[in-house]
């Protein structure tokens, strides 16, 4: 494949172009590019629900008897991970935030906006939650009844996904990126956070490097692999996630570079789209990372019993949040406000933090998504 024909490459340039024109542009064109992120946004949450009825369903009908097991077993150990890195990314704020950051926190700022020209609204036919209750309804229902015509449907719609997927999602994935970046760089989201919260999302940034570095340890012990190949393997995926901030954006390229990493088929298009939505490791690292260097610039303790109850109800409300960039953090402010004692305005604040580097939290997901189906692929031929 020629470098120029690279998915990874294309992504690069259009990292690099959107930071340019976010500089430079004047807004008329600002403000067309969010049109197209807004219309192309409402294209992804259109399909995304047909993508993971349309991947899902066959793939549980094809593991047969092993369906249910190997969806509990995905959902036990993206769960597992997704606390696991809520609790690794405590452990480490506890341990740096007090030596590196002082008081004096700031909760009013106010960026920059683009509104966009024109918006077209695509109401999805279901939910992301509504999708995943229909995929594993008629996935274990044509099992269980041995279902000679539906398995067949299923199939036919999981070669028109794949035919969108391929031919309108992949290729307009560059440019969705490129928009994205040059409306973060114009809106000045970085400049005005401040120095202090730049170090947080820093430290955000190494905590969440370290869980895919953890995660793909993992992985490569269970199946035998060498983890960092496996983690270079899937570099297009993360780089995807960092520009359009949406792990269901991202299904697609994860699924294919997630086969690159001798996933089986059966497997990957089983996990992958269920993990995208269930699996929030880098999200769940960022809140609580977010949250704790918050609270610390405004000269409070961290309670261990308080961020224990906001990671396991981040966990869990977060599933039903929408696979769209911010979905997360929006969802879950009234669990800061319970769990941690966040007022509207500190909340505001960490929103903003959130957004400007949602990129690299969504990234973390997506990228673990792989990870867990090398080790659900190689737990799954162990069984058989």
């Amino acid at each position: 494949m020629k470098l120029k024909d690279s998915l990874l490459f294309k992504l690069f340039v259009a990292m690099i172009l959107g930071a340019m024109i976010g500089v430079f542009a004047p807004s008329p064109v600002l403000r067309m590019l969010n049109s197209f992120t807004a219309i192309f946004s409402q294209v992804i949450k259109f399909v995304v629900p047909f993508i993971i009825v349309g991947l899902v369903t066959p793939a549980i009908v094809d593991s047969g008897r092993s369906a249910g097991r190997l969806l509990i077993l995905t959902t036990i150990i993206a769960y597992i991970s997704t606390f696991f890195s809520g609790a690794f990314a405590f452990l480490v704020s506890k341990s740096v935030f007090p030596v590196i950051l002082g008081g004096g926190l700031s909760e009013n700022i106010v960026a920059k906006e683009f509104p966009a020209y024109f918006s077209l609204a695509i109401p999805p036919v279901m939910d992301v939650t509504t999708s995943l209750v229909v995929s594993f309804m008629f996935g274990l229902g044509m099992v269980a009844t041995k279902s000679e015509i539906l398995p067949k449907i299923f199939d036919e719609m999981k070669k028109i996904v794949s035919r969108t997927i391929e031919k309108v999602v992949v290729p307009l994935l560059p440019f969705y990126i490129l928009s994205v970046i040059a409306n973060l760089t114009a809106s000045g989201r970085l400049k005005i956070i401040g120095g202090s919260c730049v170090m947080i999302m820093l430290l955000a940034i190494i905590i969440t490097i370290f869980v895919l570095l953890i995660q793909y340890t993992v992985a490569g012990i269970v199946s035998r692999r060498n983890p960092l190949k496996a983690l270079w393997t899937m570099l297009p995926a993360y780089f995807t996630g960092c520009g359009c901030c949406s792990s269901a954006a991202t299904i697609p390229v994860t699924l294919r570079q997630t086969k690159e990493n001798g996933v089986s088929q059966e497997t990957a298009d089983l996990v992958v789209p269920l993990c995208a939505n269930i699996h929030l490791s880098g999200s769940m690292a960022n809140m609580v990372v977010y949250a704790a260097g918050l609270i610390i610039l405004a000269g409070e303790p961290l309670s261990i019993g308080a961020f224990v109850e906001y990671i396991i109800m981040v966990s869990i409300v977060a599933v039903a949040s929408p696979g769209v960039p911010g979905g997360v953090v929006l969802a879950c402010a009234s669990i800061a406000e319970v769990a941690l004692g966040f007022s509207p305005e500190r909340y505001a604040l960490m929103i903003a933090i959130y957004m400007a580097l949602d990129g690299m939290g969504t990234a973390c997901n997506l990228t673990g998504d792989g990870a867990i189906a090398i080790i659900v692929d190689r737990l799954k031929n162990i069984k058989k």
